[in-house]
């Protein structure tokens, strides 16, 4: 498949999964003939003017999901880094009046960390959950779920994978350590002692590799996160689709796959690592999942003490199940919450996992 052809299969993914419907993607996506900055037909400078005329329209959340798929797969060249701009200052109009606040938080390493948030309160520190996307998805697209999951009674905060949105951090194998450094950040304002990730896809990898050092994350949710497999196995990577690979040589500022290659090897969890995981986790599977092996789920189930898996007849992200997925996760989430409550965050005993399967 070509390099357009990717761009606009992953388009109806996405789009589907941030609300934009197959229709309207099908009107617009015969339009695109290239993908040449500063082209009219090109991908970025179509999309965006969908998001302009959206915007016009006067609905920002709907210019903003436009101006993320125009900077898709990453801001590299100068129409994607204006759409990405654009994508945060359409959201930023959206949000306003919906109790969501705008974070922007210097990171030691030198770089600076971007977020929205809702229910931060020093007043009254709520358990805190962190949201996360993938090496795609900028924190735009998770964000109007705030207000929904703070009056659930979290303290909800929605931010980016290193190198992602406005994330201006290198992607390594130490990348974890961001999620130490947000529960930092955030302890005046949230019960950071309690928190739980939701991270999607790459972002997931983050998470478990946190929760295996840092005690205060009590539960992991995450759609198709790689694990080990995905950065090892030689016989699975000339499948991985060009988009992930070029994205995440751009993510991590390799300069050909070879070096990166060599580099995803130190991002592979061990079972060491994976057995100090002793909290819920709960994973949704996609079964025709073309960036990730099965053989991750396979690991997880065997040295994950306490995993549940939830499986959908789909491609990666399952975004043909985006409302059934939302409802498995808050329920997940939800459930963990219980579960930690009643444990005390104590009970290490391992059990089988199990899994249950889209009707």
């Amino acid at each position: 498949m070509d390099h357009l052809a990717e761009l606009k299969e992953f388009a109806r993914l996405h789009a589907r999964g941030q609300g934009i419907s197959e229709r309207q993607v099908a009107a617009v996506l015969p339009r695109i003939t290239n993908d040449e900055p500063g082209h009219p037909a090109s991908w970025a400078r179509v999309w965006t003017a969908e998001a302009q005329r959206q915007a016009v329209a006067g609905r920002p959340l709907e210019a903003c999901r436009r101006y993320a798929l125009a900077r898709f797969p990453y801001h590299g060249d100068d129409d994607r880094r204006r759409a990405q701009a654009n994508c945060v200052r359409t959201f930023d109009d959206w949000r306003r009046r919906r109790g969501v606040e705008r974070l922007v938080l210097d990171h030691p390493a030198g770089g600076t960390v971007a977020a929205w948030a809702s229910g931060l309160d020093p007043r009254r520190r709520r358990p805190l959950l962190l949201i996360m996307g993938g090496i795609v998805s900028v924190k735009e697209q998770w964000a109007p779920l705030l207000p929904k999951l703070a009056r659930l009674g979290w303290a909800a905060v929605a931010t980016e994978m290193p190198g992602v949105g406005e994330n201006t951090l290198r992607y390594r194998a130490d990348s974890w350590r961001l999620l130490p450094f947000l529960m930092d950040e955030l302890a005046d304002r949230a019960r950071v002692a309690d928190t739980s990730v939701l991270g999607l896809s790459f972002s997931g990898h983050l998470a478990l590799r946190a929760a295996a050092e840092d005690r205060r994350i009590r539960s992991v949710h995450t759609v198709g996160a790689p694990v080990a497999g995905f950065f090892t196995d030689p016989v699975w990577w000339p499948r991985v689709p060009g988009i992930t690979a070029d994205t995440l040589g751009r993510l991590t500022g390799t300069r050909d796959v070879h070096e990166l290659r060599s580099l995803l090897a130190d991002f592979a969890l061990g079972p060491e690592l994976l057995r100090a995981v002793d909290i819920p986790v709960g994973y949704v599977v996609s079964s025709r999942d073309e960036i990730i092996p099965p053989t991750e789920r396979q690991l997880l189930g065997c040295l994950l003490p306490r995993v549940r898996f939830k499986e959908f007849d789909d491609v990666h992200g399952s975004p043909a199940h985006l409302g059934a997925m939302r409802k498995w996760l808050i329920g997940s989430l939800l459930r963990a919450r219980l579960t930690n409550r009643v444990r005390g965050g104590a009970d290490s005993a391992p059990h089988r996992p199990y899994v249950t399967t889209a009707e």
